[in-house]
């Protein structure tokens, strides 16, 4: 069963009053730099096999902070780059919202193509089949890091709970914030997501010590369980 721990990146001069994209050298300011710091410090207790990161200059710089101490080396893979946005790439999100395009990124996502861009449909699926080659490269027992973007993130949340790409935008990744997604061989469980405070892993195959339902593999606790205190 692969752990995968999805990490939005820190907060840029951009994040919210504009939509950053691909646009090149969107770095981290004081407040995201501070951000990765303290997500390094909440994961610290956590072994990873592997850290990776989207290319593009925040998402380095928040796996970086993560990588460091640990003597981590960082993979970049292209797959879990932000969605290419086109031609509106480093437009305000004021303006972007009155573009008939935008009804439809909000209300049918899955039919949204960017002009001069990208659809989040092909998104979804580049960043669902790294996730899978990852699970494949890394093990059945591997934790491991990806450092995303928003849009990535929430894509990949919503195909592990079976969910319709129109329904992505119900879920939230901030940044900073951790996601937790388990893969067992029959489905897939979320553990936490937009978790923005202190961070820990359920056991794999947890089991109820007090004598009741033991939970292995790709079970679900019916009832709902007695969770991980």
């Amino acid at each position: 069963m692969s752990t995968l721990l999805l990490l939005r990146h820190g907060l840029t001069e951009l994040t919210g009053p504009v939509l950053a994209g691909r646009a090149p050298g969107v770095r981290l300011d004081e407040r995201g730099r501070e951000q990765a710091r303290k997500v390094a410090e909440r994961l610290a207790g956590i072994p990873l096999d592997a850290i990776v990161s989207s290319p593009l200059e925040r998402c380095q710089e928040t796996a970086a902070a993560v990588a460091a101490g640990r003597g981590a080396e960082i993979h970049t893979d292209e797959r879990f780059i932000e969605c290419e946005y086109g031609d509106w790439t480093g437009r305000k999100i004021a303006e972007l919202a009155k573009e008939p395009l935008w009804q439809v990124v909000q209300a049918h996502p899955s039919a949204a193509v960017f002009p001069a861009g990208e659809a989040l449909a092909t998104v979804q699926h580049r960043a669902v089949q790294a996730v899978r080659s990852w699970n494949e490269r890394l093990g059945d027992k591997a934790t491991y890091l990806v450092c995303s973007h928003g849009d990535v993130i929430k894509a990949i949340v919503a195909d592990a709970m079976g969910l319709h790409l129109d329904q992505f935008q119900r879920i939230t990744a901030d940044p900073a914030s951790v996601t937790i997604i388990r893969y067992t061989p029959i489905r897939p469980f979320l553990l936490k997501l937009n978790e923005t405070g202190n961070i820990t892993l359920p056991e794999q195959g947890s089991a109820d010590k007090d004598g009741g339902e033991n939970i292995t593999g790709s079970d679900a606790a019916v009832g709902g369980g007695a969770g991980t205190t």
